[in-house]
């Protein structure tokens, strides 16, 4: 059975993508509070900037996270994780117009886009490789993607416990998923 890509205009993040980036983000630090399990303010690894929940870095009106910020609730966390992966998800189908994906693609994208931003999306070759309709190419590019704070995080002595080996394992696995959905 073959299988069709489709426009991205038309796509939206499945349930599976949304989880996959709950499941890599994780939650932060966690703690009860009257019974009830909070998210606390975090900076992830070193450079960083402020998190909660689940890789947030800012609310829904453009507000920067700041580790003052008081904790927010599980339900909270998730809510506010799919309000700005629907806001990134504008942008990056208006950056890739007449782009056609597969289902794993857009997930793994937009999770790209969420981790590192729409401004490092629209300038990458990942994106110049799509528009080209280079898909394999647009795999390979995730991989120089490697790095935070300036450290290469695919070399060992960056996985410490204050490291960065998470980086390079989210860039490994997308890598691997993105060339799955080529077959």
């Amino acid at each position: 059975m073959s299988r069709a890509r489709a426009l991205a205009a038309a796509l939206t993040l499945s349930a599976a993508g949304l989880l996959g980036w709950i499941a890599s983000e994780g939650g932060g630090p966690v703690v009860e509070q009257g019974g009830v399990e909070v998210h606390l303010p975090y900076i992830p690894t070193k450079g960083d900037v402020p998190t909660i929940g689940h890789g947030s870095t800012r609310y829904e009106d453009g507000t920067r996270v700041t580790l003052a910020d008081p904790p927010i609730t599980r339900e909270r966390a998730e809510q506010l994780a799919r309000a700005l992966h629907e806001e990134e998800e504008q942008r990056f189908r208006a950056s890739i117009p007449g782009v056609k994906l597969f289902q794993e693609e857009y997930d793994l994208y937009v999770d790209f886009t969420g981790q590192y931003g729409i401004g490092n999306w629209r300038s990458s070759s990942m994106r110049r490789h799509l528009m080209a309709g280079e898909y394999v190419k647009a795999c390979h590019a995730l991989l120089p993607w490697r790095k935070q704070d300036g450290r290469d995080c695919s070399i060992p002595k960056n996985w410490g416990p204050k490291g960065c080996k998470g980086v390079w394992t989210r860039q490994l696995e997308r890598h691997a998923k993105c060339m799955a959905a080529q077959q």
